[in-house]
């Protein structure tokens, strides 16, 4: 005897969605984005959840941490971006990384670190209402909330305490 099944992709789609199940899984990647010939990023994940099957807010999970290296024109690495988890939305293209979350700015050698922060990847830009500590060679800034572009420089710092020193403009 043969049995044969016939489901059409979006069939399959709509069941693993209706069960809350990822449409795809990978494991240890290692994805590499390019512009134009160019290598700009890479990130490396032991776990992907694809649930771009969802209609209104397709995302990908990373529930064992994500490690995203963006690389300048010249080939150096210029940002890191670690945490122990982290969720990113297509649509909106906004990512929420969470747990031990460190950014480092390779290029002037400042690191932000705190335990949630939003990334909108679209305007470039990070910010977080969590306690974070920011630094640079020059101070250690310690405050709860935080915005600044991707490399960390044209920073907001809110309620903030440490020693910083402030450049003088010359009149």
């Amino acid at each position: 005897m043969f049995f044969s099944c016939v489901n059409s992709k979006k069939e399959v789609q709509d069941f693993l969605a209706d069960k809350n199940l990822p449409i795809g899984v990978a494991k240890n990647t290692n994805h590499v984005y390019k512009d134009s010939g160019r290598v700009t990023s890479r990130l490396i994940t032991p776990l992907l959840l694809d649930f771009s099957n969802r209609k209104e807010h397709p995302y990908n999970e990373f529930p064992k941490g994500i490690k995203i290296v963006s690389i300048n024109k010249n080939g150096k690495d210029s940002t890191t971006i670690t945490g122990n988890y982290a969720l990113t939305y297509s649509k909106t293209q906004v990512s929420e990384i969470r747990g031990n979350v460190v950014i480092t700015n390779h290029t002037d050698n400042s690191k932000l670190e705190t335990n949630q922060l939003f990334w909108d990847q679209k305007e470039a830009y990070f910010f977080t209402e969590d306690g974070f500590r920011l630094t640079t060679p020059e101070s250690v800034i310690n405050g709860f909330g935080f915005e600044s572009k991707q490399d960390l420089t044209q920073f907001i710092a809110k309620d903030i305490t440490g020693d910083i020193q402030v450049k003088q403009k010359e009149i």
